[in-house]
């Protein structure tokens, strides 16, 4: 193998085997994969925009029984701290999101034991009745295989019942890393990666858009994280013609403040500024039938983010009106709308409000008066 002529297949996007992925991985610089990652990010989105989103990540519920080892934010059955979400807590927070200028909530939780499909069908419908314009992208496939099991379902059945009482669409949560020798290390309790993909499979074929993600960084190998890469690829090439499938991919690196993984001193996070960029590099040129990659500004900084942008990202996420799980293991990173789209202009690209489906919104009214203000205030 030659690092130019995997770039070369690459550049021509021809789907690279996991070993030839990990020698990429291994063996080009940084510089490389970056040129290559944006040559690919123009061709599937072409032009000088980046997207980015408002919308707010609240949970269902802190109770939960996966027992993940890199997880600060579980609560188990009993627990003093436990919590259900109640309905005037859900309205209040929708409404700030609104007030905010989001459209959307991103809505998770834990594996409850007592929380099956009636209790989400009936707060999707209950929510949707309340806010008919409020986008629900919630639960994951951990959660719907969690459901599926306490109701003997199928994951078709739990689906298409969860997309009839409002869900409209299916975030990329519990992926980790897709291997199950690393799940049955970290997050035992939780689906294995086959049911993983087979879950997004099923979304696909009812019609629901996805997301994919991948935390690395903890005790994974490079092959294993080449493969999560190809079987998200392999996944989405089996999606119905119709369908978008996996709509956008999002790495991160594990977070690992006062995690058990790192307690049990198993894992801690090492990863570099530069292996993020590399691994957003290698998430371009790994999977060329996704269209949309992320930077996880969330968990790596403005700087490192905005260096993605120009090695094959195309994607800022969300200024998070609200996160708790990962903010729980040490991510303290924070923007506004404005902070947001400046880090976008700084790095030399056009900032562009998106929905969940990737297609661009008007800024709202407040958010335009906000950067009038600004902009009077830098006149004056």
């Amino acid at each position: 193998m030659h690092v130019d002529d995997l770039l070369h297949r690459a550049l021509q996007l021809e789907h690279l085997s996991t070993e030839e992925g990990v020698y990429l991985f291994e063996q080009a610089a940084t510089a490389e994969l970056m040129f290559v990652g944006n040559k690919l990010r123009q061709h599937h989105v072409p032009g000088n925009h980046v997207t980015w989103i408002i919308d707010r990540n609240s949970n269902t519920t802190n109770v939960c029984i996966a027992n993940c080892k890199f997880c600060n934010f579980y609560r188990r059955p009993g627990h003093e701290e436990a919590y259900i979400t109640s309905i005037e807590e859900y309205k209040k927070k929708i409404e700030e999101t609104f007030a905010f200028g989001g459209e959307q909530l991103l809505l998770q939780g834990g594996h409850h034991p007592d929380l099956g499909l009636s209790y989400y069908v009936d707060l999707f419908r209950q929510l949707k009745a309340l806010y008919p314009n409020l986008k629900l992208h919630a639960l994951g496939p951990p959660e719907i295989a969690h459901i599926t099991k306490l109701e003997q379902s199928t994951h078709i059945e739990v689906l298409q019942a969860l997309k009839n009482a409002g869900l409209d669409s299916l975030p990329g949560a519990g992926a980790e890393i897709l291997a199950d020798r690393v799940r049955r290390l970290i997050s035992k309790g939780k689906c294995g990666g086959q049911e993983w993909l087979d879950i997004m499979h099923a979304a696909h074929k009812v019609g629901l858009t996805t997301s994919a993600t991948m935390m690395f960084g903890h005790i994974e190998t490079n092959e294993e994280r080449i493969d999560h890469l190809v079987r998200i690829r392999e996944t989405q090439a089996m999606k119905p013609d119709e369908a978008v499938g996996f709509i956008a991919f999002i790495p991160w690196p594990f977070m690992d403040e006062d995690t058990i993984l790192k307690k049990l001193k198993r894992a801690r996070n090492e990863s570099t500024g530069d292996e993020y960029v590399r691994m957003i590099a290698m998430s371009r040129i790994m999977l060329p039938n996704i269209s949309n990659i992320q930077a996880s500004w969330l968990t790596v900084g403005k700087e490192v983010a905005q260096l993605c942008l120009h090695a094959g990202a195309n994607d800022f996420g969300s200024i998070m009106i609200e996160e708790n799980v990962v903010s729980a293991a040490g991510a303290r990173f924070r923007f506004t709308a404005d902070g947001i789209q400046d880090a976008i202009r700084e790095a030399g690209y056009e900032p562009k409000l998106r929905n969940q489906q990737y297609q661009f919104r008007e800024l709202p009214d407040n958010i335009k008066q906000q950067q009038l203000d600004r902009e009077a205030m830098i006149v004056d």
